[in-house]
């Protein structure tokens, strides 16, 4: 019955947009994935650092379980992912388990959020 339901909720994926790029190449240097909360904060960060003509994309997570199909293939475009977060780092241990990629993570637990200037120091970092 677990693999009947895991494959019941994998079958979902086939009905759920495709992920997208909110900002940024395609393809190239580092991609920032988010989730929830870090919108903004990633927004403006990565709007600064393509203003100043770095190579960094953004991509924000609508659907978690599961992940669009084709996020796998977004991630593999990127010689750098990071993935800010502020909790211990839940999306980055489920993104390096199921893509097998060396994601960076960016976790902030002070109960405050991330801030679009310490993040585009930290994104500066891979650049």
């Amino acid at each position: 019955m677990v693999k009947i339901r895991q494959q019941k909720v994998d079958k979902i994926a086939e009905h759920i947009p495709e992920q997208q790029i909110d900002s940024g190449p395609a393809k190239g240097k580092v991609l920032i994935l988010g989730w929830g909360s870090t919108y903004g904060a990633i927004k403006t960060a990565v709007s600064e650092l393509l203003a100043e003509g770095h190579e960094v994309a953004h991509a924000h997570l609508r659907y978690l379980r599961p992940f669009p199909r084709n996020l796998g293939q977004i991630l593999k475009n990127y010689e750098k992912v990071i993935v800010p977060e502020i909790n211990n780092g839940q999306l980055i241990k489920i993104i390096r388990d199921v893509y097998f990629i060396d994601a960076i993570p960016y976790n902030k637990v002070m109960g405050i959020p991330i801030t679009k200037t310490e993040l585009v120091e930290e994104i500066r970092r891979y650049l």
